[in-house]
């Protein structure tokens, strides 16, 4: 194995070869990529010194980082001693870990360098590793197995274009899934399809998806209100958000609301871009279209009040949501949800929050990363799909014309997101066995 090891160094180090220039160009000129080197190349992750076992998980970015909260409550309440250190990939999901965990460790991944992985763990030393979803690299799980450090999946998910690509390489990737401990998934599909790259179905097993357990279903909610606030929402008007949008469905966002208000001057639009990096951008799209602005990141908590006043009543605010972590309780806002990567390539973005909320939801074809979630939302009449701006604009002004359609179809999808709860005690339930261990033994594993 230390064969294999060496050659994907060699890879990852001709890879990184090639797109070294992007890599300077994103660093120097969109700076982006400028935090955590030492712990992405050489592991330099915080030495943990104390005895106490450790649950480390792996959260990729903000999505994964989201679904932990009530996944650690409940261990913590069952665990008091586990320690938890979390891991991201992106630098926004270290930022919103860092805000949501400050009682625990936060660190970046290492990047699947063997001496990197191997450095990260000897100076973690954790009893488990959780690999939230997926975020599956082999040098890591080699150097795991290598320090008897139990490594899974939990809330996991395979999306067939990702299982076609494994079954592909299935000799290379058998040997390695074969040495998880254990991989807690979403759905009988995903079960079956790690069992057909595993060659069995031990220690697979299907617990439902963590999102559900953490949706919040009541808009009166702190932080909500606070939106309400900032974004000086009224109560007679109708509030579309369009959250989690890559280019350029902001532009069709804002001409679909442009058009619609023709018609009916209550709606208010609030937009919700993906990336950080775009909220500039998308705000110089708003000012371009002539329209006034409210941005979330330009009101502190001690001046709610003070935002400007609109220019007209023709022409009432957009509001931007230019933030971390605040789109979970934004969607409390909306009437109608448009949840965005789905009209681009990007396959769909989290659709479950708006649902939970009761808002009338709808996106575009293009979500083949939540294609469970998406069937199960159809086939309950609790989502719509819209496959142009020309049918987002008929759905929406026809839910304008017709707001009890709206509220029957939020109804049906709050419902469905009630009914799939408990997938956080059936994870703990398999997690907590592994707190158990010898206080020592991540000593023993790393020494």
């Amino acid at each position: 194995m230390r064969l294999i090891s060496c050659i994907l160094n060699l890879g990852y180090c001709l890879f990184l070869a090639v797109v070294s220039p992007v890599i300077i160009y994103r660093v120097l000129v969109l700076k982006k990529y400028r935090s955590g080197w030492d712990q992405k190349f050489l592991g330099s992750l915080p030495v943990r010194d104390s005895p106490k076992p450790c649950f480390w998980f792996h959260a990729v970015s903000v999505g994964e980082v989201l679904q932990l909260p009530p996944l650690l409550e409940e261990l913590e309440s069952q665990n008091p001693g586990v320690e938890f250190v979390i891991s991201t990939t992106t630098h926004t999901g270290y930022s919103v870990a860092s805000e949501k965990f400050p009682q625990h460790t936060i660190c970046y991944y290492p990047l699947d360098f063997s001496w990197a992985v191997t450095r990260a763990l000897q100076r973690v030393r954790p009893t488990a590793v959780f690999l939230v979803e997926m975020e599956f690299w082999p040098n890591f799980v080699l150097a795991a197995d290598r320090l008897k450090v139990p490594i899974s999946i939990i809330n996991g998910r395979l999306s067939e274009n990702s299982f076609r690509g494994y079954q592909k390489i299935r000799p290379l990737i058998r040997p390695l899934i074969s040495r998880l401990h254990l991989i807690a998934v979403q759905t009988k599909t995903y079960a079956d399809r790690f069992a057909d790259l595993r060659g069995n179905s031990q220690g697979i097993h299907v617990t439902g998806s963590i999102k559900f357990d953490g949706i919040q279903i009541e808009r009166n909610h702190p932080l909500t209100d606070e939106l309400r606030n900032t974004f000086q929402l009224k109560s007679s008007e109708s509030v579309l958000v369009v959250g989690s949008t890559q280019s350029p469905e902001e532009r069709i966002a804002l001409d679909v609301y442009l058009e619609a208000r023709k018609r009916y001057p209550q709606l208010r639009l609030i937009l919700v871009p993906r990336h950080q990096e775009r909220f500039e951008e998308v705000a110089g799209i708003v000012k371009r279209y002539g329209l006034p602005l409210i941005r979330r990141s330009h009101r502190s908590r001690d001046d709610l009040g003070s935002v400007l006043p609109f220019s007209t009543s023709d022409k009432p605010a957009i509001c931007l949501l230019d933030t971390l972590g605040e789109l979970k309780a934004c969607w409390g806002l909306a009437e109608f949800a448009f949840v965005g990567g789905s009209l681009t390539k990007r396959g769909g973005q989290n659709m479950i929050e708006p649902a939970g909320f009761g808002a009338a939801v709808m996106f575009g074809p293009n979500t083949w990363n939540f294609k469970d979630v998406v069937d199960a939302l159809i086939q309950h009449r609790a989502a719509t799909v819209v496959q142009d701006q020309e049918e987002l604009l008929d759905t929406l002004t026809g839910w304008l014309e017709d707001p009890e359609s709206a509220r029957n179809q939020g109804k049906r999808a709050q419902e469905f997101v009630l009914n799939q709860r408990g997938a956080t005690t059936r994870t703990v339930e398999l997690i907590v066995p592994l707190a158990v261990s010898s206080k020592d033994s991540s000593c023993d594993r790393a020494a």
